[in-house]
């Protein structure tokens, strides 16, 4: 346990770090790759160049300032970002080498005021938080090897087929090319593909919702197109889209995440989807549509217009199998943009599912908030690192 004068210590740099965390967070991804290049085979490059990690990391140090006495508020948090570690195939022994670069950028950015006691404290906590993460990893590591047919961080996987579902998201059918049975997973996980892309110097990796019911015998994910010329996203989504033929092999790690739903319970579900937000909800529609499919479920999906609105004729498909469904569809460009009003006089007792772009999903949240709909009932998740909704006003 943390001494009551290091605790003191780090919640009295909460304010500073509110400040110039990010400018922390910045200085320290800089430094770490110069030390340790093989690092970027782990990290998301286009995170990186967006400055997406250095906020995430920022929010979360942050957190951890403020809330050191008591790190259970946080669980929920660490479990997120564990699911996308143990995803990334993030060791115990990366830990340390992170924890060094973190207090070295908090010396450089916050010279003389980062006296020995701060830095002192912020170690012995950044010691315990390290546990924490190592601790709630070790377990994940371990559920997904003892699984049946699971395994330890990446796998080959065979590109089955490839279906164009818009103008700009293709769906990806990938099989392990041991032939052996997948563990099943649970509708709304993502999963990390890595690749080389030639002309590019480390792997490149990125993690994409299954958008398929679980099964033992493929995955299914949907990737959007991103623009080359606006996006580092563009690299992986591009080549996805084509470059990668059928019969190539792509490297995969088991299935995580916990934005996940629970298809057998009663209660209303409404899922709120902003552009490829919507694929986490493929796969929990599909699964409703073959283990409960009287359950009420409502899908509202903005999107920019129909040409890059993906899945209609599966949408109908399974409209035809859910006896108690409602699709709506908002086209910005068509001026039917979804609006607070849209998410007005909804069922309190719902469940309301959210994903989709990070201005959506602080959109789409406040307003269920302002509805009246519960903080519990609402479950959210961004496409990027951990990050924080603003504040409802």
């Amino acid at each position: 346990m943390l001494s009551a004068k290091t605790i003191e210590i780090v919640k009295s740099t909460a304010p500073i770090l509110e400040m110039r965390g990010k400018e922390i967070t910045t200085t320290f991804y800089r430094n770490l790759f110069v030390k340790h290049p093989e690092l970027l085979n782990i990290f998301n490059h286009a995170n990186q160049e967006k400055g997406r990690q250095q906020t995430a990391l920022a929010n979360t140090v942050t957190a951890a300032a403020h809330y050191i006495d008591k790190l259970e508020v946080l669980l929920p948090v660490v479990k997120q970002i564990a699911h996308k570690h143990r995803s990334l195939a993030i060791k115990p022994e990366h830990y340390p080498i992170v924890g060094e670069n973190l207090l070295e950028a908090i010396k450089e950015v916050l010279g003389e005021a980062a006296t020995d006691e701060i830095i002192g404290a912020w170690a012995e906590a950044y010691g315990a938080i390290a546990d924490v993460f190592i601790a709630v990893e070790k377990e994940m590591y371990e559920e997904v090897q003892e699984a049946a047919g699971g395994w330890a961080d990446y796998k080959d996987f065979i590109v089955m087929d490839k279906v164009r579902e818009s103008e700009n998201i293709t769906s990806i059918v990938l099989k392990p090319a041991d032939g052996q049975a997948l563990p099943e997973f649970k509708p709304g996980q993502y999963m990390t593909i890595r690749m080389t892309i030639p002309g590019e110097q480390y792997l490149m990796n990125r993690q994409y919702s299954l958008t398929c019911s679980p099964n033992r015998e493929y995955y299914r994910i949907s990737v959007k197109k991103e623009l080359l010329e606006s996006s580092p996203d563009g690299k992986v989504s591009n080549y996805l889209h084509t470059q990668l033929k059928v019969g190539d092999r792509l490297e995969v790690t088991a299935p995580a995440g916990d934005f996940t739903l629970n298809v057998m319970e009663s209660e209303p579900v409404y899922f709120i989807a902003g552009g490829v937000g919507i694929t986490p909800f493929m796969s929990m529609l599909h699964t409703l549509s073959e283990r409960n499919p009287e359950r009420k479920a409502v899908l509202k999906h903005a999107v920019k217009n129909e040409q890059v609105q993906p899945f209609k004729e599966e949408i109908k498909q399974l409209a035809q199998r859910l006896s108690n469904f409602e699709a709506l569809f908002y086209m910005s460009d068509d001026k039917r943009k979804m609006t607070s009003e849209d998410l007005q006089g909804l069922d309190p007792s719902g469940i309301y599912y959210v994903c989709g772009p990070a201005g959506f999903m602080n959109f789409a949240v406040s307003s269920l908030r302002d509805a009246g709909i519960s903080e519990d009932r609402i479950h959210h998740e961004f496409f990027g690192p951990a990050m924080q909704l603003e504040e409802s006003k």
